[in-house]
């Protein structure tokens, strides 16, 4: 269980960046009145794309929702809110909204330094995605 409201000290979430030697993080806020260049932001986060390294989010405060394809290519809605995290896997095809609060501040954590390079659909001749399809595959079976 994360602490949302304490995460500069929070000892579980020291640990898992510690496990996952997640060593770099910065914050987000995402609302029309907080990030520079919003609506054009808010596109680029929907659209549908994929990244060549895990993505790692700790929600912090407010809420929104992450779609993912599952094996047969149809959409899965995550609903995310305070204290959640999740990790995308690189390869992934995902896209990210908020909710009706239209707000949400978010950690973002990186391996080593951050590459925020989006690759929007189709994007399949990346090793990211053919390893992402493998991993699909050999858990199919």
């Amino acid at each position: 269980q994360l602490d949302a409201d304490n995460y500069e000290t929070d000892p579980c979430l020291k640990e898992i960046r510690r496990a996952e030697n997640y060593s770099w993080m910065d914050i987000i806020t995402i609302h029309k009145d907080k990030l520079p260049n919003y609506e054009e932001k808010i596109k680029t986060f929907y659209e549908e794309h994929l990244h060549l390294d895990d993505e790692i989010r700790y929600i912090l405060d407010g809420s929104g929702y992450f779609d993912v394809r599952d094996k047969d290519d149809k959409w899965i809605r995550i609903s995310m809110e305070k204290g959640d995290m999740i990790t995308l896997p690189a390869g992934i095809y995902h896209r990210f909204t908020l909710d009706e609060n239209n707000y949400v501040k978010a950690m973002r954590l990186f391996v080593g330094e951050p590459v925020w390079t989006a690759y929007n659909r189709p994007a399949d001749d990346f090793p990211a995605r053919k390893q992402y399809m493998k991993f699909l595959a050999e858990e199919a079976s």
